[in-house]
């Protein structure tokens, strides 16, 4: 089931009624094989996405040794034998994670739950064993950096149990979780996530307790290993966002801060027990948010006690909250303003809201999410990393085709696959698909892919500014700096969309703005330094490039180092679509289009025939035709002479002369500057060059 459908059917089913009354499925997993299965992902894997009652895997004793990930499934309940006899660990820290090309969370905690509503924790222990195995920091490979360095900490970001979007009414009931580094438990969704914690232990570094959303924990122990803080909270989603913490306890290292916000945040602190290692130091915001919250500092106390003494900073203060709610009325059903009564059980009172990018701080009911069939087969086929790839094996990806349930789940199952790319517009195509297809429909999983789209080309973007045809695999000629098929430029094109809110783009998170235009300066910069000198003048450009010298590169074997007649022109008119050009900028259009017009063949024309005689039953051939002109795609670097080469890689200086196969497929010839010469560069020099070229 979709996405969509399932917040369909937790508004009308999950939130106003019952379901009708199924068998609930029960089975279980032990690691000696006792059970129905070894491992708890297998167990996962077997459920069916849908269910109206909730479906039970209970684990045997037992140290399970992977990393568990529900995605797309709903009313699933994990319950262990006892919370100290079952122990789910794994290792991972989010920076090294993020460089390995990973641009988003999902996968980074040991536990992770994605588009799973009404899924139920109990009876666990749930480790990120990362910080307290590490010996200390190690510092790695990076491409994804600036520095192509990391230094991973062994106090960084190490998360047990994340949430990402489409995760609510979470129950979390007698369960441990432990991490060294910060972020311990992050549940994030800050428009729909509700969160429920009960006799719980919660232990990490900074902030290792920081819902999205709505969250209620009740009797849980949090021990801290920062000075920095313990708790964290963003409601920037909804007004009526908070984090109430009641009856719980508080210790840790010495020094430790209670807790901080960066952005719109509201915490209420009820019955909690203070050790006497807690700094003097109220929550506080943080000053590398986004700026002072619109609603306040919003954080309120009641009959808080800390060991050796109180401080002064959490005395009383409820009187001063929205609506001075009274103690008695601070319970798990109220801190949910009657989205969920997970405590009482009753139906829900109010909708949960779709997102709506443009009043996010709304509280009342928003449309439901619709659909796009095309948009939906894209978020099958996004990789972990981010981007799409342009084929699985020899199947070209075509999202015109049928998608069966096989299909899907085995495509979904391959997403760590390194086939990512921006060949053959792949990437950029469903980045623009997906965000028009947001803005029709107001399905957040959209923009969601899209964004996480745009944040894989920033990662896979080389310091000098170039991209390569594919990230993260680099074999063969794919680490190249590829403006073959208007790669590169296609990716510049979107991000300069981005930096610049043009249309449907200006949906998008404003904090990729500023880095998306850093992206598209440095490309225009690796544009210009790639520009080919000739005998001392700018000419063209190479289909592709070293990433390390910036001279022209060869690709396939019938792709040399060579001038390209039509990577040239898709160069050029993205460069005429720069505002305010630098005289840097119009010397290489200007020596671009001087190329162009001498290199231009006129008198030819290409023309395709039928010939049965010929292996592939047709044929392509140069003819003499008065008025027309001709350009070759591939000229010699230092002669200019128009070369066709086949699959030998010998270059010849007639096309007639390279086999059928490649004469067939394959555009050795065009006319692919003729628009950018006749209109587009005349247009231009009119705006830009009062009628002069500026050489």
């Amino acid at each position: 089931m979709k996405w969509f459908e399932k917040v369909t059917l937790l508004l009308t089913v999950g939130i106003w009624g019952n379901a009708s009354s199924v068998n609930a499925q029960q089975m279980s997993v032990a690691a000696d094989g006792s059970g129905n299965f070894r491992t708890i992902q297998a167990a996962i894997a077997s459920l069916p996405d849908h269910a109206a009652q909730q479906r039970v895997i209970t684990i045997k004793k037992g140290t399970y040794r992977e990393q568990v990930s529900i995605d797309g499934k709903d009313h699933i309940t994990l319950r262990g034998a006892s919370e100290k006899d079952v122990i789910i660990t794994f290792a991972r820290a989010r920076d090294a994670y993020r460089c390995e090309g990973n641009t988003d969370d999902w996968g980074v905690a040991t536990l992770n739950l994605r588009n799973a509503p009404d899924i139920t924790l109990e009876n666990l222990t749930v480790i990120n064993s990362y910080g307290f195995d590490a010996t200390g920091d190690v510092t790695i490979d990076c491409p994804t950096d600036a520095s192509k360095k990391k230094t991973i900490s062994k106090t960084g970001h190490q998360m047990a149990l994340r949430t990402l979007p489409g995760t609510t009414r979470l129950v979390v009931r007698h369960c441990t979780f432990r991490a060294l580094g910060g972020d311990t438990v992050s549940p994030w969704d800050t428009e729909v996530g509700m969160y429920y914690f009960q006799d719980c232990t919660l232990e990490g570094g900074v902030d290792f307790y920081c819902p999205r959303g709505w969250a209620y924990a009740e009797n849980c122990r949090f021990i801290c290993h920062s000075t920095s803080a313990a708790i964290w909270h963003d409601g920037s989603g909804n007004a009526d966002s908070k984090t109430v913490l009641k009856n719980c306890s508080f210790e840790g290292d010495p020094g430790f801060k209670l807790g901080r916000y960066h952005r719109e945040s509201q915490f209420y602190l009820v019955g909690c027990k203070f050790s006497k290692d807690m700094a003097d130091a109220d929550i506080y915001h943080a000053p590398s948010g986004p700026g002072t919250p619109k609603w306040g500092r919003r954080v309120y106390y009641s009959n808080c006690k800390r060991q050796g003494g109180d401080f002064a900073w959490f005395k009383d203060n409820l009187a001063s909250a929205p609506g001075a709610p009274k103690l008695a009325s601070l319970t798990a059903d109220w801190t949910f303003g009657g989205r969920w009564f997970p405590v009482s059980g009753q139906p829900a009172t109010v909708r949960l809201a779709s997102i709506d990018p443009t009043n996010t701080h709304a509280t009342a009911p928003k449309p439901e999410a619709g659909i796009d069939s095309v948009a939906e087969k894209m978020l099958v086929y996004q990789r972990a990393v981010g981007g799409w790839p342009k084929a699985v094996g020899e199947a070209k990806v075509d999202y015109k085709r049928p998608m069966s349930a096989q299909l899907r789940a085995a495509t979904l199952a391959d997403a760590k696959r390194i086939d990512a790319t921006i060949d053959n517009n792949a990437t950029t195509r469903e980045i623009r698909h997906l965000t028009t297809a947001f803005k029709q429909t107001q399905n957040a999983a959209y923009k969601q892919a899209a964004e996480r789209g745009v944040r894989y080309l920033l990662a896979m973007q080389y310091a000098n500014g170039g991209f390569p045809q594919y990230y993260p695999d680099r074999s063969n000629y794919r680490h190249q700096i590829t403006y073959n098929d208007n790669a590169m430029v296609q990716v510049l094109r979107v991000l300069r969309s981005v930096a610049q809110g043009e249309g449907d783009f200006a949906l998008f998170d404003p904090a990729l703005k500023p880095l998306a235009q850093d992206a598209v300066t440095r490309g225009i910069d690796c544009i210009l330094k790639t520009q080919y000198v000739q005998n001392g003048k700018l000419t063209a450009w190479c289909a592709q490039h070293d990433e390390k010298t910036l001279l022209p590169a060869k690709a396939r074997n019938f792709e040399l180092a060579s001038l390209s007649g039509a990577e040239t022109v898709g160069i050029v008119e993205f460069l005429l679509g720069v505002d305010n050009p630098s005289p840097e900028v119009k010397k290489a259009i200007g020596s671009a289009v001087a190329w162009l017009e001498t290199v231009k063949m006129p008198g030819l024309a290409l023309q395709e025939i039928t010939d049965p005689k010929q292996p592939t039953g047709r044929d392509r051939i140069v003819v003499p035709t008065a008025g027309a002109t001709l350009w070759a795609r591939f000229y010699e670097l230092d002669t200019n002479r128009p070369i066709y080469v086949g699959r030998d890689s010998q270059a010849r200086y007639s096309l007639a002369e390279i086999e059928n196969e490649r004469r067939a497929n394959y555009a050795y010839a065009g006319t692919w500057p003729a628009k950018l010469l006749a209109t587009e560069y005349p247009q231009w020099q009119k705006k830009w060059e009062n009628g002069k070229s500026g050489l």
